[in-house]
């Protein structure tokens, strides 16, 4: 099974991915970020683009990798992954599909005043991330139009992410 955390930057899927798979037995995080990563490693490099969830490959390699962990360990994978693009995800999750494999699609949402106050004081990726902030909008786009009618929404504004984990662990084990 995979658990799917979207949302967009500063709904807590990194922090949370790390807390859901401690309370599922036999999970593992698997950030398809690394997949992107992975391909913008390539020289010369891709065709240019703002995002490396444009790049054709980087979806049916995100399908393929958790098909292929998956295979090899069993178990949960927790995929902390922003998919804003509605195409992009039902390619994605028709691929899982294909091979059988069950789908938790889960949303972290806030507030857009949330959101911007938490990548505004984020001490890791470094405060005001242009890049993180310009996905607020598309964000707001994707949630009135399709996001939150594809998944199980989590409203994070008021939450932890140890009570956001719970709430996510305890409806996939329910």
């Amino acid at each position: 099974m995979i658990v799917w955390l979207n949302g967009t930057h500063g709904a807590g899927k990194t922090t949370t991915s790390a807390l859901v798979q401690q309370l599922i037995p036999d999970s593992r995080v698997f950030d398809a970020e690394k997949v992107g990563e992975t391909l913008m490693n390539i020289t010369p490099g891709l065709p240019v683009t703002d995002n490396f969830q444009n790049w054709p490959p980087w979806r049916p390699l995100v399908v393929e990798t958790a098909r292929r962990v998956l295979d090899y360990t069993g178990g949960t994978l927790v995929m902390p992954m922003t998919v804003l693009v509605e195409e992009y995800w039902r390619e994605i999750s028709a691929g899982l599909a294909q091979h059988a494999i069950p789908i938790r699609h889960f949303v972290l949402h806030a507030d857009q005043d949330t959101l911007r106050g938490r990548i505004a004081g984020d001490t890791v990726v470094g405060p005001n991330s242009p890049f993180r902030l310009q996905y607020l909008e598309p964000y707001a786009e994707a949630a009135r139009t399709w996001l939150h009618d594809e998944a199980e929404v989590v409203d994070t504004t008021h939450l932890t992410p140890a009570q956001a984990a719970l709430q996510i662990a305890e409806a996939v084990k329910g």
